[in-house]
Parts: structure tokens; C-alpha cells; sequence
């Protein structure tokens, strides 16, 4: 007498790997690797707990196999069915890590130079400071705040959120690489603001100065970024610089100011001290703009204080729960981030009393945290020293290492800059 043997019982597992077909599986595992990978770079590069990171590992995990048991509760679908569910996944779930993990950034401008070179293309860490909700969440996928061709806005303002910062793994510290929406451009919501990227010189309650081109934090003479770039006169005996040095040095930016040897170059500490020992070089002079010389481009545009970029100072740099006392002078310094950035559009100044929705006020309490942005190319940055504060719902992220570097002057595989792939930001 024989006995038929009873089918095998299906863990939870096998039960849902067995209901998957073989382009199902590839698929999973593709977006498995990819959560992997930013576990791997969140942990690696941002220097996030481990115990945090494995956290969001596992939820985004979670969604991934609660997407897959969703979709084998309907009937199967047709191939043009299912290649529209797997675009539309996949356009979802590219959203989702743009705004809440990691995103790509490309350098446009020399102002960072020679920390970050135009043609750097780089990572941000959106979770080092918390990620920012959608304050417009209703945009075109992949397009910042233009669309692609046509020139249009690539959002709409019918519907929006308010500011709401997730928890980070860290705050902003002082020398971070930020990127940040420009927050002297008015017109477009926060989130749609042009992005800039800068290092932060001061945070929330700092007071920063600069005195002869040295920055002061606090009245402590600040640490300058290694690869930080100046600009020079250079006098020499009336020749110039062959291609083989100006390469050397890596020099990118200025030119000659006469026929008779006088030269304005942007040089990194290094490059101006083998600058001095060349020789047709007769000297190698710093450019500083004296004390109390105004410059009307200068934040905050005050003649009475006579700022300028290499002396500048000293500005206090409010925080959340700041209560300052308003007078004639902090007025212009704090105008626009009460009026604009917290919306007090009925602040002003009659004479020597101050208003707000009609009331006459004496002090002011500050509902954000502010921060203070420099470029590393010091005399090519168009920086908070020129437009003042950048509000905590203007930060974007953290800057975490260029992935890939492309130089438009180079030749054939030459155009790639392979020593600066994979490279962390300092």
C-alpha cells in the first residue's frame, strides 16, 4: 500500500518568490541593489549612524516587497500595461530618492574653485540635515524649475505645503559644502529658487568678520580651505606665461592688465608660491580692498557701514529664538530676512521707531536659523558678503563627493578629469 506524499508547506518567502516571474525577480533585485547602495553611500560618505541607516534600509526594502505582493493581487496585466507600471515605479521611486535621500548636482560656475571645478558633477546628501518636504509638490518629474525645450515653469503653485524639515544626522557645521536655493531671488517658491553651493563660513549665532581677507568666527581667525583661490597682481619683466606653467598651476581665471608685464591671476596659496619663484616674476601683490573703502554692492548696501568683500563686519548671524533689540542700524542688516524670509511683508522703519502690522514693536524674536555662505574662490563669488543671510528652509543638502568630472577644454578621453572621480568634498 502506497501513500501519496503531501506537498511541501511554502514559507512566506518561497511563497513570494515563487509567485514572481523571472523579469519580476530581475526588477527586485535591480531596486534591492539600488537601496543597498545608498545604505552603502549614506553610511560611508555622510556618516550617518549605523543603526539609522540600516533603518531606512529596511523600510525602503519593505516598500519594495509590499509593492510586489500589492501587484499580484490583480489579474495579470497586458505588456503595454505592464511596461506603463514598470516606467511609472520607476519615476516614483526616482522622485522618492531626489527628495528625501540623494541627488545629482553639476558645478556651472568657478565660484568654489579649486575645491570644486565647473564640470564637477556631484553627489548631495539630502538626509545629513534632514530632508525638506515638497513645499511645491505638483512639478514635472526631473525638472527643477524649467521645463526641458519649451522654457515653461515646470511646477504649479495651486497646491503647496508648508516648510517641514525631517530629523537629520546632523546640523550645519561650520566649512560644510552646502547647497542651498538662492534666497535673493524673489518669484519663485523656496523649493524652485536657483541652487547655489557654497561652504558655510558662519551658522546660527555666530558673529563672522573679516579683517584684510581673513575671515573671523567669533573673533577666532578661521580655518581657509586648503585649495581656497585669491586674486593677484602680477608684475613681471614684461613677458608672460607659457602654457606648460599656466597648466601647472592650474590656471583658469584672469589675464593680463597691460602690455608691460602686469597681470590680474586667481591663484590657490600653492600656485601663488611657485608663482614667486619664477623667473620673470617680479612680484606677487594681494589684492586687498581696505577698511572703510565702501563698496555699494556689499550687503547690506549701507554707506554708514562701509563693508567691503576683504573687510567686512561684524555681522551677527541670528537663530531660531534670537529676540534683538531693533535700532537704526540692525534694521537694514535684518529687514529683509524679517520681511521676506519670515514673512513680515509690514515691517518698516518711520523714522527712528519700528512697525509691523501696524503696531509699534521695539524687539524682534526670529522663528529660523540663519547661515552665512562663502565661496572658496574668494574674489569670484557672488556670496552672502553681496546678499546676506541664507534661511534654514533654503538649505537643500549636504555636498558628499564628486562622482564624475568632465572638462569641456580637454581632448577625446582627456575631457574626463579621472583623479577626481569618487572624490570626497573637504
Amino acid at each position: 500500500m502506497t501513500t501519496k506524499e503531501e506537498p511541501k508547506k511554502e514559507n512566506l518567502i518561497q511563497r513570494f518568490w515563487n509567485t514572481m516571474e523571472h523579469k519580476e525577480r530581475r526588477s527586485f533585485w535591480l531596486m534591492s541593489g539600488i537601496n543597498t547602495f545608498f545604505f552603502l553611500v549614506m553610511t560611508i560618505f555622510a556618516g550617518a549612524g549605523i543603526l539609522t541607516t540600516i533603518s531606512f534600509w529596511l523600510f525602503i526594502e519593505a516598500s519594495i516587497i509590499g509593492y510586489y505582493l500589492l501587484a499580484h493581487r490583480f489579474p495579470r496585466k497586458t505588456r503595454s500595461r505592464e511596461w506603463i507600471d514598470a516606467i511609472g515605479f520607476a519615476v516614483v521611486a526616482a522622485t522618492l530618492i531626489r527628495t528625501f535621500f540623494i541627488e545629482a548636482y553639476t558645478i556651472p560656475t568657478s565660484s568654489m574653485e579649486k575645491s570644486l571645478l565647473v564640470g564637477d558633477f556631484l553627489f548631495v546628501s539630502k538626509v545629513n540635515y534632514g530632508a525638506r518636504s515638497p513645499m511645491t509638490p505638483i512639478s514635472f518629474p526631473f525638472a527643477h524649475n524649467t521645463m526641458p525645450v519649451l522654457g515653461t515653469k515646470s511646477y504649479t503653485e495651486w497646491f503647496s505645503m508648508p516648510f517641514f524639515r525631517l530629523p537629520g544626522f546632523q546640523k550645519v557645521k561650520n566649512n560644510d559644502v552646502v547647497v542651498f536655493n538662492y534666497p535673493f531671488e524673489d518669484g519663485r517658491p523656496v523649493d524652485k529658487k536657483e541652487n547655489y553651493i557654497k561652504r558655510c563660513l558662519a551658522i546660527a549665532g555666530d558673529t563672522i568678520t573679516i579683517v584684510n581677507q581673513q575671515v573671523y568666527i567669533n573673533g577666532i581667525a578661521a580655518q581657509n580651505p586648503p585649495k581656497m583661490q585669491q586674486k593677484y597682481y602680477v608684475k613681471t619683466d614684461g613677458t608672460g606665461f607659457g602654457q606648460k606653467l599656466l597648466r601647472e598651476l592650474d590656471i583658469t581665471e584672469g589675464g593680463a592688465l597691460s602690455e608691460h608685464g602686469d597681470f590680474e591671476i586667481f591663484l590657490t596659496k600653492d600656485s601663488r608660491d611657485i608663482m614667486r619663484k619664477q623667473s620673470n616674476v617680479l612680484t606677487v601683490d594681494s589684492t586687498v580692498q581696505q577698511a572703510g573703502i565702501y563698496a555699494n554692492y556689499i550687503f547690506p548696501h549701507r554707506e554708514s557701514m562701509a563693508w567691503n568683500v576683504d573687510n567686512f563686519g561684524p555681522l551677527y548671524v541670528p537663530k531660531r529664538g534670537d529676540v534683538i533689540t531693533l535700532d537704526t542700524m540692525n534694521f537694514w542688516i535684518y529687514e529683509r530676512a524679517i520681511k521676506e524670509y519670515e514673512n513680515h511683508p509690514t515691517f518698516e522703519m518711520k523714522g527712528n521707531r519700528f512697525f509691523m502690522e501696524g503696531k509699534e514693536i521695539t524687539t524682534y524674536t526670529f522663528t529660523y536659523d540663519y547661515y552665512f555662505m562663502m565661496g572658496d574662490n574668494r574674489h569670484n563669488s557672488a556670496d552672502s558678503r553681496f546678499w546676506g543671510f541664507v534661511p534654514e528652509n533654503h538649505i537643500v543638502g549636504k555636498a558628499l563627493f564628486v562622482w564624475m568630472s568632465w572638462d569641456t577644454n580637454g581632448k577625446g578621453i582627456s575631457k574626463v578629469r579621472w583623479n577626481r572621480l569618487f572624490r570626497g568634498i573637504n
